[in-house]
């Protein structure tokens, strides 16, 4: 009986040592799970920080570029504008002309066309 008694021992004793171990083993990788946890919420923080400073960026240049498309259509638009007016003067300009070089032909030509507005008016 005392073999069995010296086996049941050193069983205790290796299931103990055992167990000693696999608590270290479970405390080491619950440190390494906490330290990488860690290191993947620095890198998520570290990503948002750089994915905002490129969105601002991106933001930035939109309304630059919108900016200066908005400018260079105000610019065209004011050409065009000029251009108009600058041609509704030249054409102000040559009626002038023409009705104080021939009074007569020009009141023939308003009644005909005053005329043929009418008769189109009536059908």
């Amino acid at each position: 009986m005392s073999s069995t008694d010296g086996e049941l021992g050193m069983r205790n004793l290796t299931d103990k040592a055992t167990y000693e171990r696999l608590e270290k083993d479970v405390a080491a990788v619950k440190n390494d799970i906490a330290a990488l946890t860690e290191q993947i919420t620095d890198a998520l923080n570290s990503f948002a920080g750089t994915t905002k400073k490129q969105a601002r960026r991106g933001y930035k240049q939109a309304r630059a570029n919108v900016d200066s498309a908005m400018e260079e259509a105000s610019e065209r638009g004011s050409a065009v504008m000029d251009a108009a007016q600058d041609a509704a003067y030249s054409i102000e300009e040559t009626l002038e002309d023409v009705i104080a070089e021939r009074p007569l032909a020009t009141v023939g030509l308003a009644l005909a066309l005053g005329f043929l507005i009418g008769v189109t008016w009536r059908r």
